[in-house]
């Protein structure tokens, strides 16, 4: 770019691109160009006006990494309040999410299923969505349509986007991004990587998250350049991919590289390093721990640079990142703040000097003022004007910061964040099952795996607690192991440690 500036709002955001250029990219489909983009967003938004949608609605969005997506997000979160969803999930976690989200409508397409289909209200108004071989978009319902009074245009501190992040202790929690929000951190990102008109992004994670949506996507807009789209990450045929469209960066998690590397090694019985993709300028690494050795093994086989960054979800996702070369990308750290003011603080709030440990806390208009009717979560995510992360980290004297341990009791494989809470109330509504706990269990590809354990009241076999758990839940949140005991641990007060639980059932040491 050749002056970075922060967008006001999401349609700003796309004032960047040029109007032939290529904004969006399926490979072996269509190629959609900024002068489209910036107009079917425009249509798409008088068409959900039509069906009814105002300015303070939200609407709920499941649908695969496809060009659908990206637009249709971008035409809700500029008429309305876009809330994507995961497609894998089961018809009672669409129950709940439409619900707790009060989706007045919901965009999906025959390519995802009949799982969120069957779920919501009867009132929520069901729009399909398809497009055709120019990459042109077309939203129909059997609703019938009303026509709103629309606003003009969105505020810079009007919700766009809202997602769910889980807690510990409680069901997940509703996250609201505003525009600011968006457009900060898609500033942020674009400042960091220098990115361009002439970068292209290989976008290979999931849209409904912020990681592949505020990173790979709308930093590429605000930049002026081109995102790829691939239906699904496939280690196999990554790098000629990556090759064909002659890809600059692209993002992702530990464990897609772990399968390249998989494969890399396969093929090949030197140490030497592998020609991958002559475009390619950094690798980015995000949303779960690198391990240092990953990051190493990586540069010596594909002599890219590998820079790790820190994001989460109620800081619209980036917070910190290693720098491009020549400056210091440091294995084992996850960088310096990127636009973002980074603390560490104590359990009263105070905050820490270099080289301390304790809770890493953030600041900046990247990150949210408060979760969505949630005061008791407020009341300790927030502390002096701080959001409290929930990581446990150290920031050297020349601003790197590393995490050593998460706080939060989340389970984290490959960058899903898994609420424990949520998989205990499912094996509760097993008629068999009166006390469960779930945690997580070390995983040398995902991280992590949940895993559980429960005091049963009548006759069940692990595995049929097992396949309960998958007919309610999506496959990652399934539990792979389920230790059936005669009590589940407790501290001397009564209460229950997923740690102490973890250590003494499954083996575990506690972090």
């Amino acid at each position: 770019m050749e002056s970075s500036k922060t967008p006001n709002t999401l349609i700003d955001l796309l004032d960047q691109g040029k109007s032939s250029h290529p904004a969006i990219v399926v490979p072996g489909g269509p190629t959609v160009t900024y002068d489209s983009l910036r107009q079917q967003v425009q249509t798409l938004s008088q068409r959900l006006r039509k069906m009814g949608i105002a300015h303070n609605d939200r609407v709920a969005i499941v649908l695969p990494n496809s060009v659908e997506a990206l637009i249709i997000f971008l035409a809700v979160a500029t008429t309305a309040t876009a809330a994507p969803l995961n497609a894998a999930y089961k018809r009672d976690e669409f129950e709940f999410y439409l619900a707790d989200a009060d989706a007045k409508a919901l965009i999906t397409s025959q390519k995802v299923g009949t799982e969120a289909d069957k779920a919501g209200p009867a009132s929520i108004i069901r729009i399909d969505a398809s497009s055709n071989v120019h990459g042109e978009i077309e939203l129909t319902t059997a609703a019938h349509s009303t026509t709103t009074n629309p606003k003009a245009s969105p505020n810079t501190d009007d919700v766009a986007l809202v997602l769910h992040t889980s807690g510990t202790t409680s069901r997940p929690k509703r996250v609201p991004l505003s525009h600011r929000n968006l457009g900060v951190s898609a500033h942020n990102i674009v400042d960091t990587y220098k990115l361009s008109t002439e970068d292209v992004s290989l976008c290979v994670m999931p849209l409904f998250h912020v990681h592949g949506l505020v990173a790979s996507a709308l930093s590429t807009f605000l930049s002026g350049g081109t995102v790829v789209v691939p239906p699904r990450f496939n280690a196999m045929g990554f790098w000629s991919m990556a090759q064909s469209h002659k890809a600059t960066w692209f993002s992702a998690v530990p464990t897609m590289y772990q399968a390249l590397l998989r494969r890399d090694r396969a093929g090949s019985s030197s140490e030497g390093r592998s020609q991958v993709c002559d475009s390619l300028r950094f690798i980015r690494s995000c949303s779960a721990p690198l391990a240092s050795t990953t990051m190493l093994e990586m540069e010596n086989r594909f002599d890219i640079p590998v820079l790790e960054a820190y994001g989460m979800t109620e800081a619209s996702h980036q917070m910190a990142s290693n720098p491009l070369p020549p400056n210091e990308r440091r294995p084992g750290s996850v960088g310096t703040g990127t636009g973002v003011k980074i603390g560490i603080m104590n359990d009263l709030g105070s905050l820490l000097h270099s080289g301390d440990r304790g809770e890493v806390v953030v600041q900046g208009d990247n990150v949210i003022k408060g979760y969505e009717d949630n005061p008791d979560a407020n009341a300790t995510s927030f502390s002096n004007g701080w959001f409290r992360t929930g990581d446990e980290g150290i920031i050297a004297e020349d601003g790197y910061l590393t995490l050593v341990g998460r706080i939060k009791e989340l389970i984290n494989r490959s960058g899903e964040k898994i609420s424990p809470v949520e998989i205990d109330e499912v094996l509760l509504t097993h008629s068999a099952v009166s006390e469960a706990v779930a945690f997580a269990v070390p995983h040398k590809v995902h991280g992590e795996e949940p895993s559980a354990a429960v005091v049963l009241n009548a006759e069940v076999t692990s595995r049929e607690l097992i396949e309960h758990c998958r007919n309610h839940l999506a496959d990652f949140k399934t539990p792979r192991t389920i230790h059936i005991v005669n009590e589940i641990p407790r501290t001397p007060t009564g209460k229950v440690q997923r740690r102490i639980v973890a250590s003494t059932i499954a083996g575990q040491s506690p972090k």
